[in-house]
């Protein structure tokens, strides 16, 4: 489990593909004493299993799921990303519930300023677009974000100085593809629900049977 505040950015050094699945090494300078293997991180929002470790760098072996659901499979030599070490029990929660379980990929569409903050705009498969809301929060490429506005085609967010400049939003360019993880809470309360949705909705008897009141 993450929050989606970005500890520091890792530098790619070797991306080795393995038929459907990778082998990731990260150049980092996250504390690599206080990481364990076995030990979760998100790495542009994916979460990755630590399988080793030197003295400036991580290893992660990924998956076929996580090649083919979101952006990882495309990362080179070179090529920055986030990084976040797993949340600890009693940590301060300062973004939201990010779990590093990516629901699809999203592609930006605009890049604009004011006033020194940053609005991107992404386009997303419509399927998941119903879990944005505005004010509501969103992942991408692990960054922890209000979203903005929410249109037909996809969604806004606005970016300050700070995580600008402290990410890789800073690097993007328009049509680049972004991990985008949704709201959890948002998917779960629809699949809590779906057993009344051809019923004709809910009612404070079924709350109070499914104990929820």
């Amino acid at each position: 489990m993450f929050t989606g505040l970005i500890e520091t950015i890792g530098r790619i050094t070797s991306c080795e593909k393995r038929g459907a699945a990778a082998v990731l090494t990260v150049a980092t300078t996250l504390p690599l004493s206080e990481i364990s293997i076995g030990d979760s991180v998100s790495v542009n929002g994916v979460c990755l299993t630590v399988t080793s470790k030197s003295e400036a760098a991580l290893t992660f072996d990924i998956s076929p799921e996580s090649m083919a659901s979101s952006t990882i499979g495309n990362l080179r030599n070179g090529h920055n990303v986030n990084l976040e070490r797993a949340m600890r029990l009693g940590d301060r929660m300062g973004g939201h519930i990010v779990t590093g379980h990516i629901d699809c990929i999203g592609k930006l569409t605009l890049k604009s300023e004011i006033s020194c903050n940053h609005v991107l705009e992404f386009s997303l498969p419509p399927e998941h677009a119903r879990y944005l809301i505005a004010k509501g929060s969103v992942a991408i490429n692990g960054v922890s974000l209000t979203v903005n506005v929410v249109t037909q085609e996809g969604f806004s967010v606005n970016i300050i100085p700070h995580t600008f400049a402290n990410t890789t939003l800073e690097q993007l360019k328009v049509g680049d593809r972004v991990n985008l993880e949704t709201d959890i809470i948002g998917k779960y309360v629809e699949r809590l629900t779906s057993p009344w949705k051809s019923g004709g909705g809910l009612s404070m008897r079924t709350l109070a049977e499914n104990g929820f009141i």
